[in-house]
């Protein structure tokens, strides 16, 4: 299929060392400097990226809210005007179409933003659902683009530019009207780096002018563009799923370990029996996070097998200050209990990362296992996620909001099975 580009493409083809292919047929910048370098500027500072590729279903009319309801599975209907919540929308088996973030305007006017990769068939199901429901569904992808700025300087550095909003007041996970220049602009507190963070809903016709103006204004706060590159390292290292390689309509909820968000006490929903049958039934394999004992990632796929399932031997070393001894090794065994979805190296934690779908069996926390990595057996062990700030301190930054507004938005946790967020395949 030919190749899609955002409104800021001309500036990732000037900027970037390359572009690769990834969730839409978009064109997406992997770096502009090093993937290394950039997640720790956003980590430290802060970074900008184009997510541009996200779909944004607008949804109108006086049957909105009804519709919304039925097609997530979190509940809506307590939302206030200018929230924002994440959700789940499954099939009526229970499978995951999409992991969506849903903004609230009005009870009549709502906005569902879908991951990048399953834009499309997420815009189809809402819009074969809409018919008959007095709701109007409006695909306005092409007509919106999405700067993000992420960092702990994030918020210093918006009050700078930003008119018509108190960002000292906005929420996390809420969103308000303001004007950047000349630029009006919806921004949310919300991103996909586990960092203090917004999203900046632009008019596609000024995004380039925009980015511009942000990267000229924002180089005293320390603000350089980022790549799908740290993108990837950043949300692993918060154990926040992407849409292709770590969620599809094989997995549900209670898989990806989303089960948290799923409000049983709606009683209709689409996939709600299915979810129930599964709740009773229990399941057979859940989506962990592993540190890997390697000085490279995993590739997706990458099988996994348990150390009572693999074959072990003394090999005599021939060469170096120990030659004449012995090491331990393995060998992959026949049993495999699992395969590794996304992997990267976390330059915040300092070690090597992988996301993986493994048998509930092996799933705890401490369990050692073994993954396939070049043809190589490589110890890796089952860790508590996610990985870094785990107590979501750092997206909050802000001590006097409350615990509850972690309910907004997902937070992995894999001794209970409760992980990440939406969206390289996806954001």
């Amino acid at each position: 299929m030919t190749e899609r580009r955002t409104p800021i493409y001309d500036f990732h083809l000037r900027a970037a060392r390359n572009l690769v292919k990834g969730g839409g047929d978009f064109m997406f910048p992997s770096s502009y400097t090093s993937p290394v370098e950039e997640h720790l500027n956003v980590r430290r500072n802060v970074g900008m990226q184009d997510l541009s590729t996200m779909g944004e279903v607008d949804i109108k009319g006086p049957g909105a809210e009804r519709l919304v309801r039925r097609l997530l599975v979190n509940e809506i209907q307590d939302m206030e005007p200018g929230q924002l919540r994440y959700s789940t929308i499954c099939n009526e088996d229970g499978g995951i179409i999409d992991d969506v973030t849903v903004y609230k305007f009005f009870d009549e006017h709502f906005m569902v933003v879908a991951s990048s990769g399953p834009r499309m068939k997420t815009l189809r199901w809402i819009s074969d659902h809409a018919i008959g429901s007095s709701a109007y569904v409006t695909d306005m992808t092409a007509a919106i683009a999405l700067p993000v700025v992420q960092g702990p300087r994030s918020r210093q550095f918006l009050k700078t530019v930003t008119e018509g909003v108190d960002l000292d007041e906005l929420r996390f996970f809420r969103f308000a009207p303001c004007r950047i220049g000349d630029v009006e602009v919806m921004i949310s507190r919300s991103g996909y780096t586990g960092e203090l963070g917004y999203e900046l809903y632009t008019p596609a016709d000024q995004a380039s002018v925009l980015w511009e103006y942000l990267i000229g204004r924002g180089a005293e706060f320390g603000l350089r563009p980022y790549g799908v590159g740290a993108m990837q390292s950043l949300r692993i290292e918060k154990a926040l799923p992407l849409y292709g390689p770590d969620i599809s309509e094989d997995d549900t909820p209670f898989h990806i370990g989303l089960s948290r968000w799923i409000r049983f006490d709606k009683r209709d929903f689409i996939g709600r029996e299915a979810l129930l049958k599964i709740q009773e039934r229990g399941i057979e394999r859940r989506w962990v996070g592993l540190v890997l004992e390697s000085d490279v990632p995993a590739m997706a796929g990458a099988e996994i097998y348990g150390v009572g399932d693999v074959a072990t031997y003394r090999e005599e070393i021939e060469t170096g200050a120990e030659a004449g001894g012995a090491e331990d090794s393995v060998a992959p065994g026949k049993r495999k209990i699992g395969r590794v979805t996304s992997s990267a190296y976390g330059p915040t934690v300092g070690k090597t990362l992988a996301l993986a779908y493994v048998d509930v069996a092996h799933s705890w926390p401490g369990n050692n296992l073994v993954v396939e990595i070049n043809g190589r057996p490589i110890p890796a062990r089952v860790s508590n996620t996610p990985f870094f700030d785990p107590e979501m301190a750092r997206a909050r930054a802000n001590p006097s909001e409350d615990d509850h507004r972690a309910e907004e938005a997902p937070e992995p946790r894999a001794t209970v099975g409760v992980s990440g967020n939406h969206r390289t395949n996806g954001r």
